[in-house]
């Protein structure tokens, strides 16, 4: 009788053992399956990094990094580069605040696509407004880097944009 008890005992350790590999296995191949390529990191941070500058109105780096033939598309128009740089030097629009929810980045040859999911909280005319928004920037490649040629925002109707 004690050594089918001791039996089951080291069975039962043999499979609370090999459960808790399998789990290991399993999270480290979605950690890995999960994990962005250097070109897609890369556009994360640039993208983190564009953020920063247009809450600090740093409207010359913003000009450096929008492409000439830019779009901006916002929920009360669409413009170019020159304008919304203007926009962002005026404080007609202050972005003070892009709390980032998700991030996605696809590349296609030398085009990469963002998608954040955003909360973001601005100043629009003198007046600070929060607003939940999906918004889609494309980054094109050039011989002296990255260049954002559009940025577009989608308001979202769920509550918090989550």
């Amino acid at each position: 009788m004690r050594t089918l008890t001791w039996a089951l005992h080291i069975n039962q350790m043999t499979m609370k053992n090999t459960l808790i590999t399998l789990l290991v296995l399993l999270l480290g191949m979605q950690a890995t399956l999960a994990q962005n390529s250097p070109e897609q990191q890369e556009i994360i941070e640039l993208s983190k990094t564009k953020w920063q500058w247009m809450a600090d109105k740093e409207a010359d780096k913003l000009a450096e990094l929008f492409d000439d033939k830019s779009v901006f598309v916002h929920m009360g128009g669409a413009w170019g580069k020159e304008q919304e740089v203007n926009i962002i030097r005026s404080g007609g629009i202050w972005y003070k605040k892009a709390d980032i929810h998700e991030v996605s980045v696809q590349i296609i040859d030398n085009t990469a696509i963002l998608l954040n999911r955003i909360t973001l909280i601005a100043e629009v005319g003198g007046n600070e407004v929060t607003n939940p928004f999906e918004v889609t920037e494309v980054y094109i490649k050039k011989a002296d880097g990255w260049k954002l040629g559009s940025l577009s925002f989608t308001k979202l109707m769920t509550p918090g944009g989550q």
